[in-house]
């Protein structure tokens, strides 16, 4: 029942956040096809819209020495892919970027204070420490990135992650302290604030699919 109710408390909390940003709320994180300033496109190397993550990407959690994340327990690199992005609005002062399991309503990566100048994230920006923006906790309960590692065998086996990047015509400044640092529904909610201020000028997304079950249906 707690499991259910921080689910229940997720998801409202998402659609909330979805309905102030403008995007669908049945689909809250998820694809956003048509953005408020259209030209507004974001893109990554190593995959397409709607395709497989590669293993650099993907958690590397062991079970002995073999890493229960990926299909034939070879090791994952936990790594952030590159990002780019064209055609961001001109006010744009910071960016935040939030990758998100909408299979598993699961906050892999938060960051944000991107500087408005940039165009691209280089791979492995999502580590500690990372200079590219500041982070928050992510749901497995570490600073940054952390890659995907959906269980084996368990239906929906196909786990679905967004990538989706929000332009700013502000910085956000999210409460932390050592006890209590900043995690997703701090940003979530930061955000929120920031659409009901009309300062998120658009957003695009980028799917990625994962699984760690042989032959997926």
């Amino acid at each position: 029942m707690e499991i259910r109710g921080a689910l229940k408390k997720r998801f409202m909390l998402l659609a909330s956040a979805a309905f102030m940003i403008g995007l669908p709320a049945a689909n809250a994180w998820a694809q956003d096809p048509n953005p408020p300033f259209t030209g507004f496109q974001l893109k990554s190397t190593p995959f397409n819209n709607d395709q497989f993550l590669p293993i650099s990407t993907i958690n590397n959690i062991l079970s002995g020495t073999v890493n229960i994340c990926s299909i034939n327990g070879s090791p994952g690199g936990n790594m952030s892919p590159e990002l780019s992005w064209t055609d961001a609005p001109p006010a744009t002062h910071s960016f935040v970027m939030v990758m998100y399991d909408v299979t598993a309503a699961f906050t892999h990566w938060g960051m944000y204070n991107i500087p408005g100048h940039a165009n691209n994230l280089p791979a492995n920006a999502g580590a500690a420490g990372s200079s590219f923006g500041a982070q928050v906790v992510n749901d497995f309960g570490n600073v940054g990135y952390g890659g995907p590692c959906p269980p084996a065998n368990v239906a929906p086996f196909v786990h679905t992650y967004v990538f989706t990047l929000y332009a700013l015509d502000v910085e956000l400044t999210l409460p932390s302290s050592a006890n209590f640092p900043a995690n997703a529904e701090t940003l979530y909610h930061a955000l929120i604030e920031a659409g009901r201020g009309d300062h998120i000028l658009a957003s695009t997304s980028l799917v990625g699919l994962y699984s760690t079950t042989n032959s997926p249906n």
